[in-house]
Order: structure tokens, then sequence, then C-alpha cells
């Protein structure tokens, strides 16, 4: 892990963002304090997710019927009959 000041940070981020995008992280320090962490995000997910919260979860498929009409009239505000 890398330790810098921030007037360092701002003189050289394009250079410890570069190492930041190798793998490496970087703490910012005020005053030799640390006070923040650039770290690399992980690697975005590369296939779908599955619908559903949990594994082996399972949606009916009455999920995606359509909703009865006095339902959508609520949600679009239209007046009860």
């Amino acid at each position: 892990m890398i330790r810098i000041n921030i007037a360092e940070a701002k003189a050289h981020l394009s250079k410890y963002l570069d190492r930041v995008e190798k793998g490496e992280s970087v703490t910012l320090c005020r005053r030799n304090v640390p006070i923040a962490e650039i770290r690399p995000l992980p690697p975005p997910q590369r296939e779908e997710r599955p619908v559903g919260i949990d594994r082996g979860m399972t949606v009916p498929a009455s999920f995606f019927d359509p909703l009865p009409d006095d339902l959508l009239d609520a949600f679009e505000g239209a007046p009860g009959k």
C-alpha cells in the first residue's frame, strides 16, 4: 500500500491512478494522518444476473401477468370508481 500526502497526490495523481488500476491501494494523508483510501473497483459483472434476490429463488410465471385495471388506475392517480 502506498501512503502519500495530499500535495503529492495533487502533483502526481495520474501516476498514482495508474498504480491503482494495476491493483494497488493508495492512502491519502493530511499531515501524515490517513484520511482516505483510493483502491481499485471490482471488475464489472460479466453475466446477466438472474431474476430474484437469493440463489435458488424462483419467480412464479403469474408475476409477469398484467395488473388488474383498478390497480393500474391507483398507480396512475385515476379517481376510484
